[in-house]
């Protein structure tokens, strides 16, 4: 039921399934299990220190959010889901084409997967302090749009130059993982439609995973076997750090080279994660673009099952 849900959630069209809509699911689903649920909006987002899903967000008329859930008792383990929640990305000012933007309704899938594992696991009565953060924004055009060569200050601290406007959910999953970050979680999940460039590489089943410490990747390709529901492990190689130096901030959101693309925005992310941190980037497609038992063409909820299994192996 709630990977039915989180396809339910990709498949809408952007027009019915914005920033609003998205984090209406999480309050639905936080009021069903008796969860808390706070959403900061709009303006309010730079005020409590998440200037980055704001400056992406702005430009949109369909204000940002930053979706909080918790749940759980507060002894517990503390895990933490992140998702990328881009309910639409046209690329911003570094405009897509329109071949490239026709899926991107598509591109909050990390959000609708990280709801869906929120739901098995609180369904499940999980012995866990869950929490999931959502960054929920538009990509759009407009007179409030980032810019590239933009210089903007993260909830870290650290300073991102804007190499490209279509480079944007990482941006906002920056500041949501350094929020989460700030509460030492035992496990910290991110998921994220964040590159053409793992498609390139595992094609659109597959989805790429990145660890620290490496292990927990390995651990959830074996569990995605097992389930049916596949991730492959793919490296953090540290010696492609420098590729988003900047001579004007601590880094650029982007490479200058078209090589390694899914690794070096998981560096990226890796920037505002503790480095004893144990946590998981999954970089996924959302969608499965031909048919297969039980799974048709559309939104696809991957690894959300596998997600499950490795969180109830560590935790209970």
């Amino acid at each position: 039921a709630a990977c039915a849900h989180a396809r339910d959630y990709i498949n809408l069209p952007a027009n019915d399934f914005g920033p609003f809509e998205l984090a209406a699911a999480a309050q639905r689903l936080a009021l069903r299990f008796n969860a808390e649920c706070r959403v900061t909006v709009g303006g309010d987002l730079a005020a409590a220190g998440y200037p980055l899903v704001y400056a992406v967000g702005k430009a949109s008329e369909r204000e940002p959010r930053l979706i909080d859930l918790r749940a759980g008792a507060l002894n517990a383990p503390r895990v933490t889901i992140v998702g990328k929640g881009v309910c639409f990305d046209s690329g911003g000012l570094d405009l897509k084409t329109s071949a490239s933007m026709a899926l991107m309704k598509k591109d909050m899938g990390g959000a609708a997967c990280a709801l869906a594992l929120a739901e098995m696991l609180l369904a499940s009565d999980a012995p866990i302090r869950l929490r999931v953060l959502i960054p929920a924004v538009e990509n759009a055009i407009g007179g409030g749009a980032f810019r590239p060569g933009d210089v903007l200050r993260s909830r870290k601290g650290l300073t991102v130059e804007v190499g490209n406007t279509d480079a944007e959910g990482r941006l906002i999953l920056a500041d949501a993982l350094a929020a989460a970050d700030e509460e030492d979680p035992a496990l910290l999940i991110d998921l994220a439609t964040l590159t053409g460039a793992a498609r390139v590489a595992l094609g659109a089943e597959l989805p790429a995973a990145y660890s620290q410490p490496e292990e927990i990747a390995v651990e959830l390709r074996e569990l995605g076997a097992a389930e049916c529901d596949p991730v492959w492990p793919m490296p953090l190689w540290s010696n492609y750090d420098d590729e988003f130096a900047s001579k004007v901030a601590d880094c650029n959101n982007v490479s200058n080279s078209s090589f390694a693309g899914s690794i070096i925005a998981a560096l990226f992310l890796r920037r505002f994660v503790s480095a004893q941190r144990n946590w998981l980037h999954v970089d996924l497609y959302g969608w499965n673009p031909k048919e297969r038992p039980g799974r048709p063409v559309g939104a696809e909820a991957h690894c959300v099952r596998s997600l499950y299994r490795l969180v109830r192996r560590r935790f209970g």
